[in-house]
């Protein structure tokens, strides 16, 4: 991937691994929109960073994606990388979820990682197409290849992220657009919930180590477990899908 000379529009960016690339992408020479729900992280963000531009966005919203995409290629037109980064991860047991009065609760995480990498992607990949360069980078999980059933749908919506991605990186091959995978492991930030990922990898060491890859050209970047995941055969799979649940089925309700 061309790391300098690029206008990045990261989503969910004010923290954990969006902001952490964030960072990576300003001091590789990159000019760098972040976008996110809450305007008091964005702030925090641009105090850290002043040269951030920030965008206040609900991703699960189509209206707000329509209204980001005609804003940034209005004020930013040389926007010519994505990456679609923000998601949500819910725990439960689907037994005792109350899907007739909660669903809404349940389709936000539906929304957020599927509905809007998706939209996103069909947004910005004709804008893309008439450039010089561009890439479109989607955040995926090692969960995409080795689910965690105690987050059944967080780990469907990664694989369809996956899926859609090698579909994607098909149509755009004879483009100017590189479209790239990344699939963390667990990482120690918020996703989740405060605390649920403490024994996750750095995010700095895992930040450094994506980055290392896009440098070397990589197209599908995994890190530690989400590595080897990608690489699993099914035995493999379904013996650590197993032992992953055996782990964790007491930490829900």
């Amino acid at each position: 991937m061309r790391l300098s000379g690029n206008t990045v529009l990261i989503t969910g960016g004010a923290a954990g691994i969006g902001f952490a690339f964030a960072e990576r992408f300003i001091k590789a020479g990159n000019k760098v929109i972040i976008c996110g729900r809450r305007e008091a992280k964005l702030q925090e963000a641009k105090k850290k960073y002043p040269e951030l531009v920030i965008r206040v966005c609900d991703v699960t919203n189509e209206s707000d994606r329509i209204a980001l995409f005609d804003w940034v290629t209005s004020e930013h037109p040389d926007v010519n990388v994505l990456v679609n980064n923000a998601g949500i991860q819910q725990r439960y047991n689907v037994l005792k979820a109350n899907a007739k009065e909660d669903w809404n609760y349940y389709s936000q995480e539906i929304a957020s990682n599927i509905e809007a990498p998706f939209h996103f992607c069909m947004l910005f990949g004709p804008h893309f197409a008439g450039k010089e360069y561009g890439a479109i980078l989607n955040v995926s999980s090692g969960l995409a290849f080795t689910p965690m059933a105690i987050a059944p749908i967080y780990s469907a919506t990664k694989a369809a992220v996956h899926s859609f991605t090698v579909s994607l990186r098909h149509q755009l091959e004879d483009t100017s657009i590189e479209v790239i995978e990344v699939a963390p492991p667990a990482v120690n930030t918020d996703l989740g919930g405060a605390g649920l990922h403490t024994f996750g990898t750095p995010v700095d060491e895992f930040s450094d180590a994506i980055f290392k890859g896009l440098e070397a050209g990589e197209t599908e970047i995994g890190y530690a477990r989400s590595e080897s995941a990608r690489k699993m055969s099914r035995d493999e799979i379904d013996e650590s899908v197993r032992t992953m649940y055996e782990n964790l089925k007491n930490t829900i309700l």
